[in-house]
């Protein structure tokens, strides 16, 4: 990992820099199949599922059996895990849920907001890799509380054209009956413009490579809502001395192996435990069975020496981080003063991979600086709030003229009109 020591601010853009292509850099690739699976739906779907993930499947669609079969595949253990975790994340997100409280303005005049499902959402998992099954968990757990009415799956085959059994448990479990076998790309244009086989969705859910990230933003250009523009995976670790540089290499290491595109940050304002946990990746790193992914992630990562903690706080607010773990004796400090992070992970017994799995919370998390101005998934992100007014003739009497000073000033007469009649309505009854 590169060191670098008490950085000028002026520095900071250029050192914090993810190791990410460009939207333009791929852009034409997503665009490309779009246009082609808007025009030829399945069978295009098919072509890019052989060229990219070297399958071809006749059905996309994981039937049944394929269900069943899978989950008798699944270990006990495993299961006793993921159930588990379903029941801590159904937990926290129920949490979540609102009442309806009803305002009364002004007199005459109630108005409230009530949350309403989306109806159709669509959940990306991703299988390249690693088959993400925990992530069925972050997204369907909450769709399901929400109530959505249609909830798609997409996640992509392997080379013999099967899903990893886990990932087909966990849906079951979930309660997901629409699953297809596909990734990448096309999955993504599958769900934005649906196919004879696959439905079409109004939101879609799901982290993945830069890829997946550029079309779930491509999407939107269809009018598809996303759920953030998620991509590679990041973390960041704040350490003083009284971290534990063995814990510390090994969360940095837990976000390495996700990917050669990820990217793992280290921030102390102390020298000896920056060589520390640098030792301790070394070591750690060897016994990894997805150590070249990790070693290429960790060779895109730094390490950052700070004289104060408000120079890294200030810092770590400047990259945004996905995950955010505090280490360090004054952790009030950082808590109370880290604005922008996807996820806070408070102490040295407080991994990253608590929350990828068991805690509780969701594992959703904007990246790629965008925890500047998006949150991770949560219950709100699977509902649509409406609002509701209802105004007596005492109300419209007591709100009215405002109304037609307001719209007349406008020069919208209509507007002014629609009051007008009404204020005239009740005053001939009188």
């Amino acid at each position: 990992m590169q060191k670098i020591y008490d950085p000028k601010k002026e520095d900071w853009t250029q050192l914090l820099k993810r190791p990410t292509q460009t939207f333009n850099d791929i852009e034409e690739t997503v665009k490309s199949v779009f246009k082609d699976i808007e025009k030829n739906g399945d069978q295009a779907v098919t072509k890019y599922t052989k060229k990219f993930d070297g399958v071809g499947i006749e059905n996309i669609q994981v039937s049944n059996a394929e269900i069943e079969e899978a989950v008798n595949l699944v270990p006990d253990d495993l299961s006793d895990a993921i159930v588990l975790a379903k029941n801590n994340i159904e937990k926290f997100h129920k949490s979540q849920i609102s009442t309806t409280k009803k305002i009364e303005t002004a007199a005459g005049v109630v108005c409230w907001q009530e949350k309403r499902a989306i109806q159709k959402v669509g959940l990306y998992i991703p299988g390249g890799t690693a088959p993400l099954f925990s992530t069925i968990l972050m997204l369907a757990i909450p769709a399901k509380i929400a109530g959505c009415q249609k909830i798609v799956l997409c996640t992509p085959p392997n080379k013999e054209g099967k899903i990893h059994p886990a990932i087909l448990f966990t849906a079951s479990l979930c309660g997901i009956e629409e699953i297809y076998k596909i990734g990448g790309i096309q999955a993504i244009a599958a769900m934005t413009f649906g196919t004879n086989t696959v439905p079409k969705v109004y939101k879609i859910f799901g982290p993945g490579n830069q890829y997946v990230t550029i079309a779930k933003q491509v999407a939107q250009q269809y009018d598809i809502a996303i759920d953030m523009p998620a991509g590679p995976s990041e973390l960041l670790v704040v350490t003083d001395d009284s971290a534990n540089a063995g814990f510390v290499a090994s969360d940095l290491l837990s976000q390495a192996e996700h990917g050669i595109d990820s990217q793992v940050i280290l921030v102390s304002t102390s020298k000896k435990m920056m060589e520390q946990v640098e030792k301790e990746v070394i070591k750690q790193l060897k016994l990894l069975p997805r150590k070249e992914i990790a070693k290429v992630a960790i060779s895109n990562s730094k390490m950052i020496y700070c004289e104060s903690d408000q120079q890294a706080v200030d810092l770590i607010n400047e990259y945004a981080p996905e995950h955010f773990i505090i280490c360090v004796e004054n952790e009030d400090f950082y808590i109370q003063n880290i604005q922008n992070a996807g996820s806070v992970f408070i102490g040295n017994y407080t991994p990253e991979s608590a929350g990828d799995y068991a805690s509780g919370t969701n594992h959703t998390l904007p990246t790629n600086g965008y925890a500047k101005n998006y949150n991770g998934v949560n219950l709100d992100s699977f509902l649509r709030a409406v609002t509701f007014q209802k105004i007596s003739k005492k109300g419209i009497q007591n709100i009215g003229n405002a109304i037609e000073l307001m719209a007349d000033a406008e020069g919208l007469q209509a507007h002014k009109n629609a009051v007008s009649l009404r204020l005239k309505s009740i005053c001939d009854e009188n």
